[in-house]
């Protein structure tokens, strides 16, 4: 069996070691095994490496774990790089890219340590083909990918290529969005399952829908592009092929479960286009309407998840002499009286860097879950709407 690793954004540990267990139903070999800050260590086959990139939708990459030792200086590395056999993987012809992550490691500059790991692997090929593989840090052909603690260095060939999170769908994008994976993993935090409504009263570019749809509909998230694997030496093209002819989508639903609306005419077409470029073949109801003004979609309670925007989309449309704090203020102010009066019975999840989000909100979260999306500290934010108010008790009026 192969050791891979499978990064995701941090806080997602959980909810991806969740994720591979289901993935590992379809195989006998692929097996979870614990879980550590900003990934999950598993192991299988290759076929299962396969599996983890057409079916994961919370992990970043799968890397597949070439070799481990000990070090002391650069020197050891590079001597641990150049032992392994990596023309049984890619040729000189492919193009590489080295990256190096390190957590308390005493070496003094890992532009050093990527060079050196660099060096090994072209020093390796020109030992034995006379021809070394060029450089392309844009769109390699093979990824290379080093970790360092601070006794140990770890070595792993990337099987996927572009990270996990481009799913092959999106052209456009609104401002910062949402990573593809970090919605599908707030998605499944939020304890939203197939079938269940749910809705974003601020879309934005659709992320979290697209992600919701395409759950529903049966669609991997590698369906629609290509991967790394794909290139090595003596790869299985035509067992691939038969991986990918193997998923059956669901039925399509007659009634539509998941709604998004936004503020902004332009997002609610990018989200709809975003959706067809998908492959979604049902209906997605979307509305162009300010989020304080939404009511629920449904009669049925169930999952109010979004991440709510900064800046011009939040506030008045057209008002630019208001400032902005006080916009967001306002803003905040009337959405909750929304929640309270129009979503009685529902789940509302807000992720958001802004940490004082709940007292603008005037309400108590019954739960707050830390992530991070890239570098930036978030929190999702859950908030159970039940009828009457459910105000902060320093916002309630005080009893003489």
């Amino acid at each position: 069996m192969t050791s891979y690793f499978c990064p995701c954004p941090r806080g997602m540990e959980a909810a991806l070691a969740e994720e591979i267990g289901e993935i590992a139903a379809q195989s006998t070999t692929l097996k979870v095994h614990n879980q550590v800050p900003g990934g999950v260590h598993c192991s299988g086959t290759m076929q299962d490496a396969w599996l983890l990139n057409l079916h994961s939708r919370i992990a970043s990459r799968v890397l597949m774990r070439m070799a481990q030792r000990s070090y002391t200086t650069e020197n050891d590395i590079y001597d641990l790089v150049l032992e392994q056999v990596w023309e049984d993987w890619f040729g000189p012809d492919h193009t590489i890219r080295v990256d190096v992550t390190a957590v308390k490691s005493p070496l003094r500059s890992l532009e050093f340590t990527t060079l050196k790991i660099k060096d090994a692997i072209c020093d390796r090929f020109r030992d034995q083909f006379d021809k070394r593989p060029s450089v392309n840090t844009r769109e390699p052909d093979m990824r290379i990918v080093g970790f360092l603690d601070a006794r140990n260095f770890i070595v792993y060939l990337d099987t996927s290529g572009e990270a996990l999170f481009k799913r092959g769908w999106r052209e456009e994008t609104g401002d910062a969005p949402l990573r593809e994976n970090l919605a599908a993993g707030l998605l499944r935090v939020s304890g939203w399952k197939p079938g269940a409504p749910l809705f974003d009263p601020m879309c934005g570019s659709g992320t979290i829908l697209v992600e919701a749809a395409q759950m529903l509909q049966g669609i991997p998230s590698g369906a629609r592009r290509s991967f790394a694997f794909e290139k090595f030496a003596d790869h299985d093209g035509q067992a691939w092929a038969a991986m990918k002819a193997a998923v059956k989508p669901n039925v399509l639903p007659q009634e539509p479960t998941i709604f998004g609306s936004d503020i902004s005419g332009d997002m609610v077409e990018m989200t709809r286009h975003n959706l067809k470029i998908a492959g979604i073949l049902f209906d997605v109801p979307l509305k162009q309407i300010e989020a304080q003004h939404v009511s629920a979609p449904t009669t049925e309670p169930g999952i109010l998840l979004t991440n709510p925007p900064y800046g011009e989309r939040i506030g008045v449309r057209g008002d630019s002499t208001v400032p902005q704090d006080d916009m967001a203020a306002g803003f905040y102010a009337a959405f909750s009286t929304t929640l309270k009066q129009r979503f009685a019975g529902w789940t509302a999840y807000l992720f958001t860097a802004d940490l004082g989000l709940p007292k603008m909100l005037r309400l108590k979260e019954s739960r707050k879950t830390p992530f991070f999306n890239g570098a930036l500290e978030c929190r999702l934010f859950r908030f159970d709407m039940v009828a009457g108010f459910n105000r902060r008790e320093e916002a309630k009026p005080k009893q003489d």
